[in-house]
């Protein structure tokens, strides 16, 4: 592969065409721009992330993670930019000084395919089909679809939102560039190849517009013929996934210290890891030297040095891999190739946050909840695609929103038009959904 043709602003559904601009943003600006104002992104805040929502104490939710993420990539992607240009002058000037720009936007949609309730809405809607009343669907479908929706996967759900022409739409998705889409399939291959980890990078709906994108910038296809279509990944979704690793591990410690899950000493030992001993020294003596007295604040400025390390880390081990990269050659993530101090640092992070975040009581509740209230909807509404002709169906049918194709005369398209439905809803509207359709609670006039 390589960077002058993996970088187009060549726009999904306006190839060839140049439209008027009365500004001077770069087309991978607007790629961000209109994501922001999007409605799948708003509703992102009111999606969990790890935590439940907020209370009297405010932690990330998916739309401030993905901010994060945003950020941080904008970081990666312009001091990567700016050490390769060093290295290949030839790159001055061209689209790929935009890379930082192209980072930051997959931040922005890399987590916007997530269902309601995080991973327990992702768990919830593969189950209901291989586990629950779902499962006699398999004789009724394609091996292609089954495989599709026994997987589903947030990541693949965000490529179909960005591209696919639901109702109403002129041309399909967000009319966005390749290389944007590229940048955030962190899964380039098909349901079929996701194997025993369950991940995949576009349904088979699109999985056209995955291989037009993929020929177009010249990425590996990896596939033999007769094999669920595979290939590597985008040399920029290393850095898209890096500064997703980042924000997530290190943001949930600052989160948990908050909600006294961890207690500040054992926050400070998790974030001062990825430091030697003087260092350490330091970040403390600057406590002092700046009048930093609040244990919050200290956490906050931990956090920040713990993210500025990580983040000059994965720079340096992509510019040193940038070949293996480029062949499609890399191994892991940018993290598992870190320096072995942070590495490990980053490993131990990761150990407690299982044990100590990932399977405390709060999270654990919202995880039972959110499956309940999932499964629920899944079996509500699937019935209804399923018969149609039903009283109760039809009045189910006309509550999902008319962008969805849920009346189509094919079952297929009906099914997944119901995981449009129910992977778009945010947290509270799953819920006010499940307490209508059970009769718990009744609209107020």
């Amino acid at each position: 592969m390589n960077w002058q043709q993996l970088i187009s602003n060549k726009r999904l559904g306006q190839e060839g065409r140049h439209p008027m601009r009365h500004d001077d943003r770069s087309e991978f600006r607007r790629d961000g721009d209109r994501l922001i104002y999007s409605a799948p992104f708003r509703r992102l805040q009111n999606k969990t992330q790890v935590f439940p929502l907020p209370g009297s104490v405010f932690v990330h939710n998916r739309l401030t993670h993905s901010l994060e993420v945003s950020s941080l990539g904008k970081s990666l992607g312009d001091d990567v930019a700016r050490r390769l240009i060093e290295k290949h002058p030839e790159l001055r000037g061209t689209l790929f000084e935009e890379i930082g720009t192209i980072v930051q936007t997959a931040g922005l949609a890399h987590d916007m395919g997530n269902p309601p309730f995080g991973h327990s809405g992702e768990k919830a809607i593969q189950t209901y089909f291989t586990e629950d009343k779902g499962a006699f669907l398999k004789e009724r479908v394609s091996p292609e679809f089954w495989d599709d929706i026994t997987h589903f996967e947030g990541n693949a759900n965000a490529f179909r939102l960005l591209t696919h022409q639901f109702a109403g739409r002129r041309i399909g998705g967000f009319v966005m560039t390749y290389s944007s889409l590229a940048a955030i399939v962190k899964y380039p291959f098909a349901s079929g190849a996701a194997g025993s980890h369950g991940k995949f990078g576009f349904f088979s709906t699109e999985t056209p517009t995955y291989q037009k994108i993929a020929d177009e910038l010249g990425i590996i296809c990896t596939s033999k013929p007769g094999e669920p279509l595979s290939y590597v990944r985008h040399p920029l979704v290393y850095l898209m996934e890096a500064a997703d690793d980042i924000c997530y591990e290190i943001m949930d410690i600052e989160d948990s210290h908050k909600l006294k899950i961890l207690t500040y000493d054992e926050t400070a030992d998790l974030l001062l890891s990825f430091f030697d001993q003087q260092m350490q020294t330091s970040i403390r003596q600057r406590f002092d030297d700046e009048g930093i007295s609040d244990p919050n604040e200290q956490v906050v400025y931990m956090r920040a040095c713990a993210v500025g390390k990580l983040e000059s880390e994965c720079v340096k081990t992509f510019v040193e891999h940038e070949e293996e990269i480029l062949n499609g050659t890399f191994k892991g993530s940018l993290i598992d190739n870190i320096s072995y101090p942070q590495r490990m640092a980053y490993k131990r992070c990761s150990e407690v946050s299982y044990k100590r975040i990932y399977r405390s009581k709060p999270v654990l509740d919202v995880e039972l909840s959110g499956f309940k209230i999932i499964d629920t909807l899944m079996e509500t509404f699937i019935g209804a695609a399923i018969h149609p002709e039903k009283f109760h169906s039809k009045q189910l049918i006309g509550r999902v929103s008319s962008q969805y194709d849920i009346q189509s005369e094919d079952l297929e398209t009906r099914i997944m038009a119901v995981l449009d439905y129910i992977s778009g809803m945010t947290d509270v509207y799953a819920l006010d959904i499940y307490q209508k359709i059970n009769g718990i609670s009744l609209p107020i006039v």
